[in-house]
């Protein structure tokens, strides 16, 4: 679960300064934990490029209907996240950093390993698990560590904005969960 966090915190932090951040004379100093803009930039793209994997993985291989069309949601908001992201990097010129010995890619490589070699219903109980988990862990990073550290008002904006959607994502992987845990 502490991964999962960081990862997440990872990626909220990519998104945050991909929305707002610079390094002109806009930039300010690094947030004591070691998180500025640029860093928050690439934890978000990351996090949003992650679960555009392990979304698109279940709209592929997903035994039930639902779990699909969940995973192909997913895949759609975080795509479209991330390239808020993107833009407001582009607009602000700032280069996305992500953090040194930045553990994300490698975590996240392992859970899609572990995904792919599940099948029917233990791949969904799985995704939606992992999901859930995921979704919880961006939060709790987004409120307690990202927004307190990002300096540009544009990026905390981008950032306040999405967030809604992340519980969204949360509560319905936890229901769906619930769903088929009743059939």
């Amino acid at each position: 679960m502490r991964r999962i966090a960081i990862m997440a915190i990872a990626t909220l932090t990519t998104a945050a300064l991909s929305v707002g951040a610079t390094r002109s004379s806009a930039y300010v100093a690094p947030h004591p934990a070691g998180l500025d803009d640029p860093t928050i930039v690439a934890i978000f793209d990351a996090a949003n490029t992650a679960d555009i994997e392990t979304g698109s993985l279940a709209a592929e291989r997903a035994a039930s209907k639902d779990v699909r069309q969940f995973g192909a949601m997913l895949a759609r908001d975080h795509q479209q996240v991330r390239q808020q992201g993107r833009d407001l990097a582009k607009k602000l010129g700032v280069t996305p950093t992500p953090p040194k010995d930045d553990q994300s890619a490698k975590d996240h490589a392992a859970t899609m390993a572990r995904l792919r070699s599940l099948s029917g219903a233990e791949f969904d109980h799985a995704f939606l698990q992992y999901e859930a988990s995921f979704h919880k862990g961006v939060i709790d990073a987004v409120q307690s560590t990202l927004l307190p550290a990002i300096q540009n008002a544009e990026l905390k904006a981008l950032v306040v904005k999405v967030a809604p959607a992340f519980q969204a994502h949360m509560l319905a992987a936890q229901n769906l969960e619930k769903k088929l845990a009743g059939k």
